[in-house]
């Protein structure tokens, strides 16, 4: 069986996500995300960075969530949530998978990181600004899309939904994702009433 090593909130809501969309049996334990537990042997023994999610499946470890999200279409998606190869869905496809977190959630996961290790708790505005104006920029682009279809690809939900849903997710806790992008916010609305996502989400 899957098995997903998680923290609520954190990347891991897309594998599971996904395993609940295709109805994978899978099993998620929660972890201790305390510092001297991501820095144990044990814990970097599966994660290298100390980071999460990891999923294992028999002698498969895996710790990257899109890669995690490939494997399980893989395996258990039989053509679901990915259109045909070689067309111009499936190229967009990718290109949505991968923007989501190459691109998006990179200015996204600054604003965590810059928050966390800033001196004394001290951020640098101007940082954080520029971060915010980044994802906005992104968000432009999903904007573009979701004001003609319900979903990146076309009218279909696909796994490019499921990857930037995480993403989108940090923009609207981060008050980054505003009435500004109302096309955006809607489709994230269509995204957040999904039952996999709200299981997803409530994970841990």
């Amino acid at each position: 069986m899957i098995k997903i090593y998680h923290v609520k909130g954190t990347r891991g809501i897309r594998p599971i996500w996904l395993c609940e969309e295709l109805d994978v049996p899978y099993e998620v334990e929660v972890i201790d995300f305390s510092p001297v537990f991501r820095n144990s042997a044990e814990w970097r023994n599966l994660s290298p960075t100390g980071k999460v999610p990891v999923m294992t499946e028999g002698d498969i470890t895996m710790f990257e969530s899109g890669a995690m999200v490939d494997y399980v279409l893989e395996g258990y998606g039989n053509g679901r949530l990915v259109p045909p190869p070689r067309t111009l869905a499936s190229a967009l496809c990718r290109q949505w998978c991968w923007f989501a977190e190459a691109t998006f959630a990179r200015p996204l996961g600054e604003i965590v990181n810059h928050n966390r290790v800033a001196p004394n708790g001290e951020t640098v505005g101007f940082v954080i600004d520029d971060c915010k104006a980044r994802a906005r920029l992104c968000i432009d682009a999903i904007e573009s899309v979701v004001s003609n279809s319900d979903y990146l690809v076309g009218n279909s939900f696909s796994a490019a939904d499921i990857m930037m849903g995480y993403s989108l997710l940090l923009a609207s806790k981060f008050g980054v994702l505003t009435d500004d992008h109302p096309h955006t916010k809607a489709y994230f609305d269509r995204l957040d009433a999904r039952p996999g996502f709200i299981a997803a989400k409530n994970a841990g």
